[in-house]
C-alpha cells in the first residue's frame, strides 16, 4: 500500500507519497521518522537504521524529487537538484539507491538547507 506523506524542513513544509515495494513498505513502519540530515549537492540523506539489499527499483540517476533508499548508507536520500556526481541538472546518487517515493516541488527543500532537521511523517 502507497502512504501520502509530509516532509517538513526549516520553513518548508512538502508533500508527497511513499511507493508499494517491499522497500518502501519497510520505511512506511518507521514513520514518523525525524533526523538530522547531511547534505550531498542538492541531495538530503540521513541513516534509519533499516538493512534492505538493492531491489528491482535501483538507480544511481534519478529524477528530481525522487526519495531513495541507500543501502551503504542505511538512508533516507532526497534529491532536489544536482549532486556532485550530476554532469548536469539532474541528480546522480553517490551509488545506486532503490526508489521509494516522491515529494512534490522538492526544489523547495533548497531554502531549507541550514534547517539541520528533516521529519517525514503520514499524511
Amino acid at each position: 500500500m502507497s502512504a501520502k506523506i509530509k516532509i517538513s524542513a526549516g520553513n518548508v513544509e512538502l508533500q508527497g507519497e511513499l511507493k508499494e515495494t517491499e522497500c518502501a513498505e519497510r520505511v512506511i513502519k518507521l514513520l514518523p521518522l525525524e533526523s538530522e540530515f547531511q547534505t550531498w549537492g542538492d541531495e538530503f540523506y540521513f541513516s534509519i537504521g533499516l538493512e534492505m539489499n538493492l531491489d528491482e527499483t535501483a538507480r544511481q540517476e534519478v529524477e528530481i524529487g525522487t526519495i531513495g533508499y541507500w543501502p551503504s548508507g542505511e538512508a533516507i536520500a532526497i534529491f532536489f537538484g544536482p549532486t556532485p556526481a550530476s554532469a548536469g541538472e539532474k541528480p546522480v546518487a553517490a551509488s545506486d539507491v532503490n526508489v521509494v517515493g516522491k515529494v512534490e516541488d522538492a526544489e523547495r527543500l533548497k531554502e531549507a538547507k541550514e534547517a539541520g532537521k528533516i521529519r517525514i511523517e503520514r499524511f
